[in-house]
Parts: structure tokens; sequence; C-alpha cells
């Protein structure tokens, strides 16, 4: 019997800090001895130690090889780390923050042996932080109010869902649908996957299974992160000529509102206290569940400031994206490929 063959994708650009980890977990994995691994760090040209780390885990770990990726950019990491792997029969993308749980890989390989309509399958997401800061950011990324109802994130039970984080897929898809779109710098994940159930796959959210994801430390970092979300989501739409999904409608709307409260004052008193009523609203909700979720009581407002940092980023970014990508039909600009670190 012929060995299945696994390759393990993992982008990176200067992530010294989280490689090591993620490398060591990936090679501590249960897998079935009918399995045969081959693990590709595939580096955007590190200048931080990231390369001399790599190196040093290929010495402990003759499994793990390094490609170079002078491009950079993600999508360009995902592709050729699958080609470096050959025809292998299942391929995971693993991020450099992602750790992976032991029964991770092997449970993945069991979901899509048992069905073939399931096409990708992912675990849960247990935010991890290294500063205050990113503890502030990983409670409210923890919350359904934060992160949006249905998001993967936050949800508490397996099944089928539109997106997964860390994903495994059988080798044929890419043979049906072709590969990471190379144009998107953020969301090629979410179009390869809008992809998967446009041809009529299934994605599968397996609870059992579990990544720790270290977020970005600062409230900047993550406004850059979910700005350039929201502005790539907008070019993803163009593409498919379709909203992927009504959730990503929602911080647009939201931040739209902000703007119209003004008006709705020179219009009618009574429409301008009804609109800054809702907007109470939201800053009491996001306070009440600040002090559900936070462990002690000088987190509250930080926790409360971070949501609208990622309500409102996500949401001015997926109206620049309208603007440049619906309105003037442009591509994206160069500034909007630098990423958030």
């Amino acid at each position: 019997m012929q060995p299945l063959k696994l390759t393990v994708v993992i982008p990176c650009r200067n992530e010294k800090p989280f490689i090591r980890e993620c490398v060591t977990a990936i090679f501590a994995c249960d897998l079935p001895e009918a399995v045969q691994m081959s693990v590709f760090v595939v580096d955007g040209m590190s200048d931080d130690g990231t390369v001399e780390e790599i190196r040093q885990l290929q010495t402990e770990f003759p499994g793990l090889h390094m490609v170079e990726n002078k491009a950079r950019l993600t999508p360009f990491a995902f592709n050729l780390g699958i080609y470096a792997g050959g025809r292998a029969d299942y391929v995971q993308i693993v991020g450099a923050r992602h750790i992976l749980s032991k029964n991770y890989l092997s449970r993945c390989l069991e979901i899509l042996q048992q069905d073939p309509a399931i096409w990708c399958v992912g675990g849960r997401l247990i935010n991890e932080y290294l500063n205050e800061a990113g503890k502030i950011i990983s409670l409210a990324m923890n919350t359904s109010f934060g992160m949006g109802l249905g998001n993967f994130r936050v949800l508490e039970q397996s099944g089928f869902t539109d997106t997964v984080t860390s994903p495994m897929y059988p080798y044929e898809v890419f043979e049906k649908i072709g590969f990471f779109d190379e144009e998107l710098v953020r969301n090629q994940d979410d179009d390869f996957n809008f992809r998967v159930t446009k041809a009529g796959g299934k994605i599968w959210f397996e609870h059992a299974i579990f990544l720790k994801y270290y977020v970005r430390g600062s409230r900047p970092n993550l406004w850059r992160q979910f700005n350039q979300y929201g502005y790539w989501k907008v070019f993803v739409n163009r593409k498919h000529g379709a909203v992927t999904t009504m959730r990503q409608l929602v911080p647009p709307a939201f931040v739209l509102f902000l703007f119209s409260v003004p008006l709705w004052f020179l219009i009618h008193c009574t429409l301008g206290l009804v609109a800054a009523g809702c907007v109470l609203l939201y800053a009491l909700l996001g306070l009440g569940i600040a002090f559900r979720v936070a462990d002690k009581k000088s987190e509250v407002l930080a926790i409360w400031i971070t949501f609208p940092v990622l309500h409102i980023s996500y949401g001015l970014g997926y109206l620049k994206g309208i603007i440049r990508f619906l309105v003037l039909r442009k591509q994206p600009s160069k500034g909007a490929e630098r990423l958030s670190r």
C-alpha cells in the first residue's frame, strides 16, 4: 500500500518569535504510519533572524524544507509551497503564528477520507498574546460582538461553514479549481474557499481540533490588519461578481450610519436623537460585553475601545475598496500591499 503524502505549507516573513513553536508543534502531531509528511517553510526574504532559525530547525527535523519567496506576499508563498511538495494527496496550510493541536492533522485527514463531499477542514482558534495589548485584542476577538455572528473564530460546535483557518485540502481540489490567486495580498484564503463552495465542495469546521494564534500586539497594527481585510474583500467581491458573505456588509453599513448621524439632526431633531440613541446602544452593548469578558476591571475600557477599532477599520477599508474597485474600476494600490506586523 502506497503511503499517503501530506504537504504542509507555512508562509512566513519575519516570524522569528513564533516559527520554532509552529514547526515543533507540526512535527509533534499524531499521524498514522501510512502518512508521509513533508513541511515547507516558504520564507518571504525575512531579515529578522527567521532564516537562521529555520536552518537550525532543519538540523532537528529532517522533513523540514525551506523555499524562498522573492515576491514576499502570502498567496505566492501558498503556491510555492504546494508546488514544492509535488503531487501530494493532501495539503495543509499553517500560518507561522499558528500552533496546531496534536490531533489536528490526523483528524483533518480522517474527516476528508470519510466524506469526499468535504473539500476543506479546519479547527477552532484560540487567541494567544505576548503583551497586555495583545491580551486585550484577544479578549475582544473572542466575542461574536467583535467578530460577527457566524464567524468561524467564535463557533462553538462542529459543522459546515464558509471558511476556516489553517485549512487542509485534498490535492485534487487544486486540480479542480486552480491555486491561490496571487493578486490578493489579503483574503486569498476567503477567495479560495468561496471558489471551493462555488464548485460544489463543502467546508467543515471541526471543534475537536484547535490551534493557538498569536494576535497582533498593538491597536495600530490591528487597525491596519482589519482595514486591509475590508479593502481586499471588495476586490474579491468584484472578482466573483458577488458578495461572498452577508456579515461583511455590517461594518461598512455601521460606518456609513456613523457619518449620517449629523445629517439626521438636520432633517429633524427627533430623527437625530433616534440615530444618536442607536450609537449609544452600540456603545452600551460593547461596554456590557467588555465587562463580561474582562479578567479584571482595569481591562474593561481597553476592550471596549477595541470593538470600534475592529468594526470601523474594516468598514472604512471596505468603503475605500468600493470607491477604488467598483466606482473607479482601478487595481489595488501598491500601498495596500503592506502587511500588518
